[in-house]
């Protein structure tokens, strides 16, 4: 133990930062991509330290703090989530410099979201020192379920050092499963359906409102393979289900209901998906500035509800009032467009008539 101890004590202080599990793009709401970290060490006083907040329910074990306390060589820097002072990694030694006498420890710095704290916290505890307890990670799992929705259970029992079946059970018991979004984020930062059902369904709208759609732009719009579109089609020219029956029967254990892949599905976003792509192929709008200028509103304005959903989460309260009014005058700038489109083609079928 001693020996484990003072290596791990020679090499953390050598590296120059740390990281949250899935760094990256398409990290969706309380994303631990964006946080922001500093790799220096710094003196700080421990008085100002807190060990609220732990993964561990059971706190730190008294005679692990005892060894670290008795250790001739330095101890690593903790890790401290900056806006709380509380402490994310290191609260056994925090303990052994108190026991130490020491009034002073040094410290790395972490400044991103409170969850992607707790994310961190339970990452670092399960690379080093104590490993946390089976209810412990099964706990924090819980827990990342509920802060982290959108990542997906290989990314979580990756976090956690857990089964990514086990993660999927422990979602399915949530009480936020009817929150849950229906795509995932996994560890490669790619976006994928939760449920295979729903990729699949939504690929079949896709082929019906546009029957000359290739299989790549089909995969891309429905967040599927290739290979899946493809079957898609096959099974929708022989008249088959889009679902194969184990997918149907996932359905069926994830929802009372046994339609998961539908509960959430809007039958016009797939066939506005298609129109998007058709305008965009144009060339009296994609090679004019005005049609440049529309394509591209278009497509900022070209978000789902989960999408929405998202942005809504990401506007801070100080700002929600003119965001509100701005998104409103955006709508009025929509719907007065809409009015003289409608109205010139009125006039046009009038003419021809």
């Amino acid at each position: 133990m001693i020996g484990r101890l003072k290596a791990h004590a020679a090499r953390t202080p050598e590296v120059s930062g740390f990281d949250v599990p899935g760094r990256g793009s398409g990290t969706g709401t309380s994303s631990a991509a964006g946080a922001a970290q500093s790799p220096a060490v710094e003196c700080v006083s421990v008085a100002a330290l807190t060990t609220s907040d732990t993964p561990r329910s059971g706190g730190e074990d008294e005679e692990h703090v005892q060894l670290l306390a008795t250790l001739q060589t330095r101890l690593p820097p903790i890790v401290v989530h900056r806006p709380t002072m509380r402490v994310i990694d290191g609260a056994h030694r925090l303990r052994a410099a108190v026991v130490r006498g020491d009034d002073r420890i040094m410290v790395r710095y972490f400044d991103g979201a409170e969850a992607d704290a707790f994310v961190l916290a339970v990452r670092l505890n399960s690379e080093h020192g104590l490993p946390l307890s089976l209810t412990d990670r099964k706990a924090a799992a819980a827990r990342i379920v509920a802060s982290h929705p959108q990542w997906s259970d290989r990314r979580i029992a990756e976090v956690v050092g857990l089964a990514a079946n086990t993660v999927g059970a422990i979602r399915q018991r949530s009480t936020a499963q009817n929150e849950q979004p229906n795509v995932s984020i996994g560890r490669d930062g790619r976006m994928r359906p939760r449920n295979g059902a729903e990729g699949r369904l939504r690929a079949g709208e896709l082929m019906r409102a546009n029957p000359d759609a290739s299989l790549r732009e089909i995969a891309r719009l429905a967040g599927i393979s290739a290979a899946t579109a493809s079957d898609v089609r096959a099974r929708l020219n022989r008249g088959e289900p889009l679902v194969t029956p184990q997918q149907q029967q996932a359905g069926a254990r994830e929802s009372p209901a046994g339609s998961v892949a539908r509960r959430s599905f809007r039958p016009g976003c797939p066939a506005s998906d298609i129109l998007l792509v058709s305008l965009s192929k144009d060339p009296s709008l994609r090679l004019t500035m005005a049609g440049k200028i529309l394509l591209r509103a278009l497509r900022a304005s070209s978000v789902d509800a989960d999408g929405w959903s998202r942005i809504v989460d990401a506007v801070p309260p100080h700002r929600q009032e003119v965001v509100a009014r701005l998104a409103r005058e955006c709508a009025n700038s929509w719907q007065l467009l809409a009015d003289r489109l409608a109205e010139r083609t009125a006039e046009g079928s009038t003419e021809a008539g």
